[in-house]
């Protein structure tokens, strides 16, 4: 029998928008505040560890900011307190996000991506239905130069407003942990480019490439996407 994770989907998406939330606030007045980026990472980031330590304290934790307690054959949460710490000093930029998973035995089976300047929160526990093809050759998305966009372009995908996303730039786990754990919950196919299937909770938190589509083009594209993913990824 599965492991019921309903209180974990639940607090994911409740997590990540309360960071969002504390986010927007000091984003609005940010008092003496030198620097708002590296302010908002250690906020998030103490909020969210505070929490997970709280409500989950057998559980690991790995952090973007550095707190890292890693134990791939078990549960591991994964947090990007503040993706696209760049884009949110940049005043009145919306695109960045909070980023609250959960892996068990390296699955990325629980996630919440918040998008605090959207007033959106896209997650495990209420994934949202698969949209109707376009009928019309498959929209791709890429990000332009940065992890930060993966979280925007996943979105994307899951929303309908695209068919396909592949990243390739080099990116951590903290990136697109939850992004992916929504994604497969939708329904959606979620893969490294060569299609093995996305492992959480490995020492070294280096996961460089990501592929996230409909099912229906998943073989047509790792066709493709297959022969760009370097031997020593």
């Amino acid at each position: 029998m599965s492991e019921d994770l309903s209180a974990e989907h639940r607090d994911a998406a409740r997590l990540a928008q309360k960071a969002g939330r504390a986010l927007l606030d000091l984003r609005s007045d940010p008092g003496e505040v030198r620097d708002l980026g590296t302010a908002g990472d250690h906020m998030s980031h103490k909020l969210l560890v505070g929490e997970l330590s709280r409500l989950y304290p057998d559980d690991d934790v790995r952090s973007e900011e550095g707190l890292e307690h890693v134990a791939s054959d078990g549960r591991l949460w994964i947090i990007d307190p503040l993706d696209g710490t760049r884009e949110f000093r940049e005043i009145p930029r919306t695109d960045w996000a909070v980023h609250v998973a959960l892996s068990v035995g390296g699955a990325p089976v629980v996630g919440a991506v918040a998008l605090p300047a959207l007033d959106m929160v896209l997650s495990t526990g209420e994934p949202p239905p698969l949209t109707r093809p376009t009928g019309e050759r498959p929209r791709l998305v890429v990000s332009r130069s940065r992890p930060p966009e993966v979280a925007y372009e996943v979105a994307e995908v899951i929303l309908g407003d695209a068919e396909i996303y592949v990243h390739a730039g080099g990116q951590y786990e903290w990136d697109s942990c939850a992004p992916a754990a929504v994604a497969l919950a939708c329904g959606l196919h979620a893969s490294r480019l060569d299609g093995e299937p996305l492992r959480y909770g490995d020492p070294d938190a280096w996961l460089p490439d990501l592929v996230v589509c409909r099912p229906e083009y998943a073989s047509a594209v790792l066709d493709v996407t297959a022969l760009q993913r370097r031997p020593y990824w």
